[in-house]
């Protein structure tokens, strides 16, 4: 049988991908896809083993570490249908170690590599456009609404730099929060969420700060290409300078 099945999470992926490396010589024909738990589905299904997982990213990291995080960047791209894709860029990976990345006349590298790399520039660019609000509470609350699942590391990035602050950040496409308090990092889904109420203060600085804006540019030089490129107009939702020009 040269198909095989996993349940569809990046641990599951991880397992099926060292259990059919180490019984596999030639992976060229044989395909890795998420079991969709049909009636007359083929495939052999590789049950998700998180020990297995888990060693098998221990040695990635120390054989091919741009790998590493060329799969952590690609899970949260949550694409599906490109399991055999990442079973072969793992097995490229653990032959020629992080130069695989330079490999793109490599089918499946290119897929991979141009999937992850999306996701990376999303949550870089996330650093810089995420607006945080004050709430009547005294908390902060951003809202997103990204193409990539980036919550995670840009919860992390933010624990690093508002410590001493409050704040949630919400994922509204997902219906997933991220929540700072008191040093302690929080992660979950919202079934029902309502938005509190912004306190005086963060009305008045909004107020300042879009007139800063709107005042600060210089007519001459506005370049809509260039800001569009550098701030696409799908974040302008949630941005406080450009509220009013979607």
């Amino acid at each position: 049988m040269n198909r095989y099945l996993y349940d569809g999470t990046s641990e599951g992926l991880l397992s099926a991908a060292a259990r059919i490396l180490s019984e596999e010589k030639i992976i060229e024909n044989i395909t890795l896809a998420e079991r969709e738990n049909t009636l007359f589905e083929e495939g052999v299904y590789i049950a998700t083993d998180t020990k297995a997982s888990e060693e098998f990213f221990s040695l990635l990291q120390k054989q091919a570490s741009e790998a590493a995080y060329t799969f952590y960047y690609f899970t949260m791209a949550e694409k599906e249908g490109m399991g055999t894709s990442m079973l072969n860029y793992l097995s490229l990976a653990i032959q020629h170690g992080s130069k695989v990345n330079g490999y793109l006349t490599y089918p499946a590298v290119k897929e991979i590599v141009t999937v992850a790399r999306k996701a990376g520039r999303e949550l870089h660019r996330m650093k810089g456009l995420l607006r945080f609000e004050k709430m009547q509470d005294g908390a902060y609350l951003a809202k997103m609404e990204p193409d990539n699942n980036i919550i995670h590391p840009l919860a992390l990035h933010f624990s690093k730099r508002l410590r001493a602050e409050n704040w949630f950040i919400y994922d509204v496409r997902r219906r997933t929060a991220a929540r700072w308090n008191r040093g302690t990092l929080m992660l979950g889904a919202i079934e029902q969420f309502t938005a509190p109420q912004l306190s005086d203060d963060e009305k008045k600085i909004q107020a300042l700060w879009q007139t800063f804006f709107n005042t600060i540019a210089i007519s001459e030089r506005k370049n809509p290409r260039l800001q569009k490129s550098n701030m696409p107009m799908k974040y302008w939702k949630y941005l406080t300078e450009k509220q009013g020009e979607q």
